[in-house]
């Protein structure tokens, strides 16, 4: 078990189990009550750090090595999930998959970022920053799903693009923004939702749909607070100042109108109990697309539109 900064008391507490139970091996004498006691102390520990995370805590939380990613969410969500490769252009973008699924007996397109849990996997998939063949790949996908009038599924969770010369290249600005002029007008319904990470246009590439949910301990945002701070401050010594500043989390985002709603995670974010929050995930997205797919398909492009065209808050002051 990985533990984060802020979680160490809760560190201490399973140490001091793991020291009861090796006694119990050397003696024979039962430790099972004050494992027991111990183990409470650890619920009700963990339920108080995580009633009042900080700005800062959340991200990290949003970026727990154990966090479950749409691979594990696609398969766990749908019955004979079949992954589609490439963008009939370049070649297959690793960091983002997709494909067909069957989502309590509908069909469901699911597009989302992949990271990895080890070092090999992480290198395999770019870390979850796409190449422009990715949201290459994640658009014709799309385009296929709105052929047979399937709804789409978003999975958000990346640091950002890919910023490699390579990248810029073949046209990295492009792709993202050709993305966000295609779905706004697809005729099918849009789902996204951030489960982890929603980072500058990385996220927005794959990120206009007709409802924007972000799971409890997610970020969504411009710009990531390190980036921010060493823009700002020319130093990531103020990464949790610029946190802050940058109101990233669905708390905040929900007040601007800027997200429709915040999943809940089981306490202690959703890689303490990984299939929890999948049975979570899927009730929320068969809520959702049951509503969605009620709607004429040309209310929904207007709807869609007149959402982002909302978005932003401003003040005018008089000079």
């Amino acid at each position: 078990m990985i533990f984060l900064e802020f979680e160490k008391p809760i560190e201490d507490l399973y140490a001091q189990i793991e020291e009861l139970r090796q006694m119990e091996q050397k003696t024979g004498m039962t430790m099972a009550d004050k494992i027991e006691r111990l183990e409470h102390k650890i619920k009700d520990t963990r339920e108080e750090l995580y009633s009042k995370l900080t700005t800062w805590q959340r991200i990290q939380v949003s970026r727990h090595p154990e966090r479950p990613y749409t691979q594990f969410y696609s398969n766990y969500l749908c019955n004979d999930f079949v992954e589609l490769y490439g963008d009939r252009t370049f070649r297959d973008d690793k960091a983002i998959i997709g494909g067909f699924g069957d989502l309590n007996g509908q069909t469901v397109m699911f597009i989302g970022h992949q990271k990895g849990h080890n070092t090999k996997m992480r290198q395999y998939r770019n870390f979850g920053m796409p190449y422009p063949e990715g949201y290459r790949k994640a658009l014709r996908l799309m385009k296929l799903a709105e052929k047979f009038n399937k709804p789409i599924v978003t999975l958000i969770d990346t640091p950002g693009a890919y910023p490699g010369e390579d990248a810029e290249q073949r046209g990295q600005g492009e792709a993202i923004a050709r993305n966000l002029i295609e779905m706004v007008s697809l005729k099918v319904p849009v789902l996204c939702i951030v489960i982890g990470e929603g980072a500058s246009g990385g996220a927005l590439g794959i990120g206009i749909g007709d409802k924007l949910l972000m799971l409890e301990n997610t970020w969504f945002s411009v710009i990531s607070p390190e980036s921010c701070a060493s823009i700002l401050w020319r130093s990531w010594d103020f990464k949790e100042k610029a946190a802050v500043a940058l109101q990233p989390t669905p708390q905040e985002l929900l007040k601007y109108g800027i997200i429709d709603e915040i999943v809940k995670e089981p306490i202690g974010g959703a890689h303490l109990q990984p299939e929890e929050m999948a049975k979570t995930l899927k009730k929320t997205i068969i809520k959702h697309l049951a509503e969605l797919t009620k709607i004429d398909p040309q209310t929904r492009i207007e709807n869609r539109i007149k959402k982002y065209s909302a978005i932003g808050q401003f003040e005018t002051v008089n000079v």
